[in-house]
């Protein structure tokens, strides 16, 4: 595993993180997870050097917190970095620019959600606490910034984070100027390639670590989808994939596979796409099986893409807007 800095924290993390959604299922999340396969890939990631950790309280409703916390006692001898996030005090993914700070992280609902993830966490702190939803208007409200400097005053948490809306990555430009915020998670892949327009500049300024998540853009780049393709009942991805998103991404993941090299696979080029660029301080693919891990974690010691088919996948951004099934 090759690491990289994660900003001004100063960390040495792994370049490729977990992203633990849908391992810890439940509702509204991704179906077919189960704690036993869950925990052995957790545990495989550790053995690998897998060192960055990526949760939320509202996946499994605190499930995946508290699998994290497990893993963390599970192997006392390793630094592991824990990252979660609070949930949006009404529900809503995404916020929108209606929303309103009061209503979506006052201040005892922060304090709230820090507790719960540190009694599931079962950890004294938390390395980095992100907000799970974001509106650029909110910068300069004092609310949030007592609450989260006095979080990190009182050693409750070590650094401060931002987890920018989908198709969004502009939306957090003014905040990035106030010194608070040392971490910020987007969505970045094949696809996605606006935060290099204007947000990786502004953090590569300001020394703030950019978390990529979303690398497979929600399996499009596994390039196992098919039009035709569902999921169990309650599962995410069937509102997320509605007609109109499903089948333009499944073209485009099938024009990409024409320009595969011979013996790479879609999800290799759309990880090596993204560890290219040194903007990036960790990769954050979700892994529900040591399968995957072992896949994922590989890709880390992969040598440069060349400059002609990283210059080709160029080609592939796909700039979109959020819509009412994007979330």
């Amino acid at each position: 595993m090759r690491e990289r800095r994660f900003g001004r924290l100063g960390w040495t993390v792994g370049d490729v993180g977990y992203g633990m959604w849908g391992i810890a299922g439940g509702e509204g999340g991704w179906t077919g997870a189960d704690d036993a396969t869950g925990d052995d890939a957790l545990d495989e990631a550790v053995g690998l050097g897998c060192t960055y950790f990526d949760t939320a309280w509202i996946y499994g409703r605190g499930e995946s917190e508290r699998m994290l916390g497990r893993l963390v006692r599970r192997h006392p001898g390793g630094r592991l970095y824990v990252a979660t996030k609070p949930p949006p005090k009404d529900r809503a993914w995404p916020s929108t620019r209606d929303s309103k700070l009061a209503d979506v992280y006052p201040p005892d609902h922060l304090w709230e959600y820090l507790n719960r993830s540190l009694e599931g966490l079962g950890t004294p702190s938390i390395d980095l606490f992100q907000f799970h939803v974001w509106e650029d208007s909110w910068a300069h409200d004092p609310t949030w910034q007592d609450a989260v400097t006095e979080m990190r005053e009182r050693g409750l948490i070590k650094g401060v984070g931002i987890s920018v809306n989908r198709w969004e990555p502009w939306n957090v430009l003014e905040t990035l100027q106030t010194g608070l915020i040392d971490a910020v998670q987007v969505i970045y892949n094949v696809f996605d390639q606006a935060p290099e327009d204007e947000l990786f500049p502004a953090c590569r300024e300001l020394d703030v670590a950019v978390v990529a998540r979303v690398p497979f853009d929600e399996g499009t780049l596994t390039g196992t989808l098919t039009h035709d393709t569902r999921w169990p009942e309650g599962d995410w991805r069937n509102t997320y994939f509605v007609p109109e998103n499903l089948g333009p991404s499944v073209d485009r993941a099938e024009r990409l596979k024409r320009i595969l090299p011979e013996g790479m696979t879609l999800p290799e080029l759309a990880l090596r796409f993204i560890l290219q660029n040194p903007d990036v301080s960790t990769v954050i693919p979700g892994m529900r099986k040591p399968a995957h891990v072992h896949a994922n974690i590989a890709v880390s010691d992969a040598e440069p893409l060349s400059e002609a088919l990283m210059a080709e996948l160029r080609t592939h951004r796909w700039d979109r807007r959020p819509t009412a099934w994007s979330q």
